[in-house]
């Protein structure tokens, strides 16, 4: 088990929730804009929110971002360690860098000493892209090996000063490596670990790249909080990040929608009719296993661990719970019938 840390109210590894994370995509500066973007994250899901501070006017608009929100702020902050200062004193809950990035050990001291005052996380994030030269050439690349041992430089250099308030990431957009790297750090650190693969691009291959990697991960057991990045809006990375936590058993804080991939015994239009209940079922938050089936053959049998489901028949088919059949119906009314038997199970 990881050590536990704390950003702001949010317990991260220790045996806490995987927690979920998301960054703004704002100019920080605009602290309205960033504000409005943040409540839409915690609207969705989003438990903890990180902002880019690049430049001091970013770094000064941390307080007046934190007094208008509910979730911890953490400020992702390369180079200039004045940054990391200034925002430890507007109240920031945790701090993202690069211990190695900032200058002399003098600096690094300066803000390790800041933030162990005032109870602040550091999140050492180690990327593929940004991994030191020397590493590079000692491993021909951004390899896992490289990737872990400059986290664990980079945690020294912490510890060095008393600090080990710290989470790690060893990020890389190619999937094996960057599981690789989370496995090694696993073995070599009691650090709670930042799971993502950065740069995953637009949804439609970011997505299955992040359920590849930070999913593979989970289900061995390694990770203690999130961050899906997809060239999307933020909003769609904490979607994300809730679906890939539900399918490694990790959350039941909404429905699980099975459905068959049909096949030439279908004698229904599956396809929408799935598409349909996945879309009613969006509001939901009651954690029950809902099946849409094609036929008898993938019907109250193989979906019998269901909550509630339905199997297409030929115009017509079958309502089905904890695969006891309760009823035909129409195929026509199918939806509304299964609808209608959650709603029964969500008034209980």
């Amino acid at each position: 088990m990881t050590k536990q840390i704390f950003v702001g109210n949010v317990p991260v590894g220790g045996g806490a929730a995987v927690s979920i994370q998301s960054m703004c995509n704002t100019k920080t500066s605009d602290v309205p804009a960033t504000v409005e973007q943040i409540h839409r994250l915690e609207e969705a899901g989003c438990e903890i929110v990180r902002v880019a501070v690049p430049d001091m006017a970013a770094a000064k608009a941390i307080g007046a971002i934190k007094s208008r929100i509910r979730i911890p702020l953490v400020a992702d902050i390369h180079f200039d360690y004045k940054l990391a200062l200034e925002c430890a004193g507007q109240g920031v809950d945790k701090i993202r860098i690069n211990p190695g990035n900032i200058g002399g050990e003098d600096r690094v001291k300066l803000v390790a000493d800041a933030c162990r005052e005032r109870k602040i996380p550091i999140r050492i994030g180690v990327n593929g892209g940004s991994l030191e030269k020397e590493l590079r050439v000692k491993y021909g690349g951004a390899a896992a090996e490289a990737l872990a041992e400059s986290a664990l430089g980079h945690a020294a250099l912490l510890e060095k000063f008393d600090f080990d308030d710290i989470c790690i990431s060893v990020k890389c957009s190619s999937v094996p490596v960057t599981i690789a790297a989370y496995r090694l750090l696993s073995q070599r650190c009691p650090y709670p670990l930042h799971l993502g693969v950065t740069e995953a691009g637009t949804p439609s291959m970011g997505m299955i790249k992040s359920a590849m990697g930070i999913g593979g991960l989970l289900c061995l057991g390694i990770g203690d909080t999130l961050r899906v990045t997809l060239t999307a809006d933020p909003v769609e990375e904490v979607y994300a990040a809730k679906k890939i936590l539900r399918a490694a058993g990790l959350r039941k804080d909404g429905p699980d929608l099975i459905a068959c991939p049909t096949c030439g015994r279908t004698n229904i239009d599956l396809i929408p009719m799935a598409e349909e209940v996945e879309r009613r079922l969006a509001g939901y938050t009651l954690p029950i296993t809902v099946a849409v089936m094609g036929c008898a053959v993938n019907g109250p049998g193989e979906a019998a661990a269901a909550d509630v489901g339905i199997a297409g028949g030929k115009g017509e088919g079958l309502v089905f719970r904890k695969g006891q059949i309760i009823r035909k119906v129409p195929q026509e009314q199918l939806v509304d019938a299964l609808m209608a038997e959650i709603e029964k199970i969500a008034s209980v």
